[in-house]
């Protein structure tokens, strides 16, 4: 493990493995705003990738659908996307945005030329352009040459070529964004665009920007107007006969009548008729909870005032099975967006802040369905979205609310129905008091307000329900926080809970969006600090999530915080994303820091569990001790490997 520096008081929050390294995320509205400023760019940049095997008005249509369709549907995390470290200078890749937008289009370019199919078999809606054809104007003689060369390359090839000679990347900064597109050989890639025969000038951007090669500097023609005229003939005879079998399927039978934003159906069988019969949903009754031989979302009753609205009803659950083009549909990691198997439990149907919602649960997923309460955009799916959340598993402990209703920075939660009481607590204030929550007759609390970024994290709001402890991390399921050792976490209700809590809180930005569905914090040794400048907790934060991979472990240190700021946020020292490190299969656990004390001598710091016996530290800073905690003199920049023995005899690695 590669240990971090730190600050006369505590480490430094801004070394490499501090937590701002950590799940950075890109907005849609962020996205877009990247795609419009350098759309010809990025189009540009697909038309070189793209094989030139279709000729290039089709070409060029392709570029175009490969930029068109990267926006992302929902917020999107730029971890593991290798976008390349900022540099000086006015180059618009120091952009994450644009970094973002442009892995998305590289790895659409490179897909579309591995299958084949650039453009869909559909024609899209209008506006089209019809009678004619358009590609880019001619070039001269380099141009020709230089696209013969790139020709010859492999898409990956290409990539290289383009991310290196136009975009400007250095050599590595090209090879982590070529892994990150899925290339599977990103080396192999750059030689073969090292040893491609280019004419003069294609490697000072001059050929590369040329209007050889501008796919929105287009000319036109016109394509074969003879063949123009039987295909048109052809097209008024398939169109007569659509006219005539959907005037048939239109006739009153067997139909599902309007099923809203929903696409059309694509198969009829059985169990998904049943699945989108809202005569089928199963549906608990108000005391079905009290009798239940497990309390979970099946043991709650359905509630709102739309619960008997068939139409509603029929269209959420005909959206669910075929959401249109138009509807945003959203899902936690690893969480399937299918239609159901079965009939669905429904849990609410009712009108929330002017959206009217519905919640179903399937037994491994809680769906929920919006639309504008006024009715518009219900045709054309404007006014609907479809958010999928896995909850299978779940029990009493994480199956005491969901969130209904997101707006203006507030959260509604439906709570379950053994929930009597709510209070709204403050994790960055603990000796604050909180105030109570209504929660009304239909189960839904009051609005409460949901955490901000990090950066503003002036305060963290969190829900008490009864003992339990939930926060919202942006998903419909909130996250319940625990405090304890790994193997038998409890309520955060104690004062040295609340107080671990309190310095931990902001860190829970890291883990927002990633399908979390509980978070321990484990205080996990505690150090005196040289020079007699108090005592420092090591603490364990472990994020499980729903579908049991994915989970993310940080290590922080704790020092005595500044004075007048009792509650400051702790520093992250190690991080790592899976495996087993703090979690109730390896209930240990082993990190280090480098940190500087106030007469300005550094020192490495290292702590284990309980079960260490031993800790060696080797590297820039080299040590043995017996025991779990280690002190050794360092100086600035200093690098060091950590590894423990346990008292069994077995080694520990460090965290990360």
């Amino acid at each position: 493990m590669k240990q971090q520096q730190a600050t006369p008081q505590r480490p430094d929050r801004t070394s490499p493995g501090s937590l701002e390294d950590i799940g950075d995320v890109i907005d849609v509205e962020q996205a877009e705003a990247a795609l419009v400023e350098h759309y010809p760019r990025l189009v540009r940049l697909a038309y070189l990738v793209l094989p030139p095997g279709q000729g290039r008005g089709r070409r060029v249509l392709a570029a175009h659908a490969v930029v068109q369709r990267t926006l992302p549907r929902q917020r999107s995390s730029t971890r593991g996307l290798g976008l390349p470290a900022q540099r000086a200078g006015t180059d618009a890749a120091i952009d994450p945005s644009y970094a973002f937008v442009r892995l998305r289009v590289l790895r659409a370019a490179l897909a579309a030329g591995r299958s084949r199919r650039w453009l869909p078999t559909v024609p899209p809606p209008l506006p089209q352009v019809w009678g004619l054809r358009l590609f880019p104007r001619s070039g001269g003689a380099d141009e020709l040459a230089l696209d013969q060369s790139l020709s010859a390359l492999s898409g990956p090839g290409r990539a290289a070529f383009v991310l290196r000679d136009l975009e400007r990347l250095s050599a590595p900064e090209t090879r982590r964004v070529l892994e990150a597109a899925g290339v599977a050989h990103p080396r192999e890639a750059l030689d073969e665009a090292e040893r491609a025969k280019t004419p003069a000038g294609s490697r000072d951007r001059s050929l590369l920007e040329s209007p050889e090669f501008d796919p929105c500097a287009l000319q036109a023609r016109p394509p074969d107007l003879i063949r123009r005229r039987q295909h048109g003939r052809a097209v008024l005879t398939a169109g007569a006969a659509v006219l005539v079998c959907g005037a048939l399927l239109g006739l009153p039978g067997d139909g599902w009548g309007p099923d809203g934003a929903a696409a059309p159906p694509y198969a009829r069988n059985a169990a998904a008729e049943a699945a989108l019969d809202p005569g089928k949903l199963a549906v608990s009754s108000a005391t079905a909870w009290k009798h239940a031989a497990r309390q979970d979302f099946s043991a709650w009753p359905a509630r709102g005032d739309r619960i008997h609205d068939r139409a509603l009803l029929r269209r959420a659950l005909a959206v669910w099975a075929r959401p249109g083009a138009g509807v945003p549909v959203s899902a936690t990691p690893g969480t399937p967006t299918g239609p159901a198997a079965g009939p669905a439990q429904l849990l609410f149907a009712g009108v929330v802040d002017h959206v009217v919602v519905v919640l179903f649960h399937d037994g491994l997923r809680v769906v929920r369905y919006a639309e504008a309460a006024d009715g518009e955009g219900q045709s054309d799916g404007t006014g609907a979205a479809v958010d999928f959340a896995r909850t299978d598993g779940a029990a009493a402990d994480s199956a005491s609310a969901l969130v209904v209703s997101r707006t203006q920075g507030n959260v509604r939660y439906l709570t379950a129905p053994w929930v009597k009481s709510a209070r709204l607590v403050d994790l960055v204030k603990p000796d604050a008091a909180g105030g109570p929550v209504r929660i009304g007759p239909s189960g839904m609390t009051d609005p409460v307000p949901t955490a901000q970024t990090a950066e503003k994290c002036a305060a963290w709001p969190a829900l008490r329900v009864g003992g339990r402890l939930l926060t919202d991390l942006g998903e419909l399921t909130p996250a319940r926080l625990t405090y304890g050792t790994p193997r038998k976490p409890g309520e955060a209700t104690a004062p040295r809970a609340e107080r671990a809590w309190a310095r931990t809180a902001c860190q829970l930005a890291a883990v927002r969006g990633q399908g979390v569905r509980a978070v321990n914090a484990w205080e996990f040794a505690h150090q005196p600090l040289p020079g007699g400048a108090g005592t420092a907790a090591w603490l364990c934060t472990r994020a499980e999530t729903w579908r049991g991979p994915g989970s993310r472990t940080m290590a922080q240190i704790q020092t005595p915080a500044p004075a007048g700021q009792p509650y400051a946020t702790g520093t992250v020292a190690a991080r790592a994303e899976g495996g087993t490190a703090c979690g109730p299969r390896a209930p240990r656990a082993l990190a280090g820091v480098l940190w500087k004390s106030a007469s300005g001598q550094w020192w490495l710091l290292a702590a284990g569990s309980h079960q260490v016996a031993s800790i060696t530290a080797t590297g820039s800073v080299h040590g043995r001790t017996p025991g779990r905690l280690l002190t050794l003199p360092a100086k600035t920049g200093d690098r060091a490997e950590l590894k423990g023995r346990l008292a069994n005899g077995k080694g520990i690695e460090a965290v990360g």
